[in-house]
């Protein structure tokens, strides 16, 4: 048998005037006038058949019946009140989560969180490392910073760069291996590859129609990103480069863009957050921070 549940919002209204005593002080709480206050009860009172309160000079008065429905329903709203403080206190405070891959912590967040920190030093972070797409449901996270099209169910994006690459290598292996005879005799060489972005390599070439100098070439692959440009670090080969998560090897000559023929792809570096949010002041300082970094490392690259 379904339950007999009154309308909610003139439930409200009663639960109101019945713990003020008082129309003029409900009609403040509520936020609407008198009158309304009014007309809800009424409603209220149709539905059950009881009368709830007694009109009198001075006001209004629980009658006995509403004296009796208000012991039930007033407690029973103050738990309601009770479990949502509860919910949004804990999205609202405690630690900023935030969720996103192995490269793009080592290589950005983690080296521009010295400046978040100093703007916030009252916001804790925490960063989670992860390859799928993240589930705000399943996942016990405030943000995600994730790779792809921008797409993703239930959540909202912002765009933080496209995914552009382009080969780099140490200044000591360029001139080792290719000294006069030009860039190309790079592609002749060892190629490092990353797992994960297998298809990086053949994208830039066949982008610049290089394939051919390349046929030949021996490929070393390792498990990440991070492990194929230690090895360009370390004079092993010439590695697929993302210039804006190089940017501090890049501007230390540690590194080098032989070629300098970046390939800009469709997918990009977004900011992810729950469609549906209360947007907390850690979440919106982050979010604020983020594209503001982003933006001046994209003007500086």
């Amino acid at each position: 048998m379904a339950r007999r549940i009154p309308p909610l919002n003139p439930l409200r209204v009663f639960e109101v005037v019945a713990r003020t005593e008082n129309l003029t002080a409900a009609s403040r709480e509520l936020h609407v006038s008198q009158s309304a206050v009014s007309r809800q009860i009424a409603v209220l009172e149709k539905y059950v058949g009881v009368e709830l309160f007694r009109r009198e000079r001075h006001g209004v008065v629980l009658t006995r019946a509403g004296k009796d429905y208000a012991e039930e329903i007033v407690p029973a709203f103050e738990a309601i009140a009770a479990a949502t403080g509860k919910l949004t206190k804990a999205s609202a405070q405690g630690s900023l989560r935030v969720r996103t891959y192995t490269t793009f912590a080592a290589k950005w967040l983690i080296p521009h969180l010295p400046d978040f920190k100093r703007r916030h030093p009252d916001i804790d972070v925490r960063i989670f490392n992860a390859v799928p797409d993240v589930d705000f449901d399943r996942d016990a996270v405030d943000l995600a910073i994730q790779f792809g099209d921008g797409h993703w169910p239930r959540s909202k994006t912002d765009l933080l760069f496209h995914d552009e690459i382009e080969p780099v290598c140490s200044p000591a292996y360029l001139k080792r291996e290719a000294g006069r005879k030009g860039p190309e005799e790079l592609l002749r060489k060892r190629l490092l590859v990353s797992q994960y972005r297998r298809s990086d390599w053949d994208d830039w070439l066949a982008a610049h129609r290089l394939q051919a100098q390349a046929a030949q070439a021996e490929r070393m692959s390792f498990s990440s990103s991070i492990l194929t440009w230690q090895a360009a670090l370390d004079g092993l080969g010439v590695a697929i480069g993302q210039p804006a998560l190089l940017r501090a090897e890049l501007d230390a000559g540690q590194l080098v863009r032989p070629f300098g023929k970046p390939l800009k792809r469709e997918k990009a570096h977004y900011l992810v957050r729950p469609e549906v949010q209360r947007e907390s002041r850690k979440v919106m300082a982050f979010r604020d921070w983020l594209l503001e970094s982003v933006g001046q490392d994209r003007n500086h690259i």
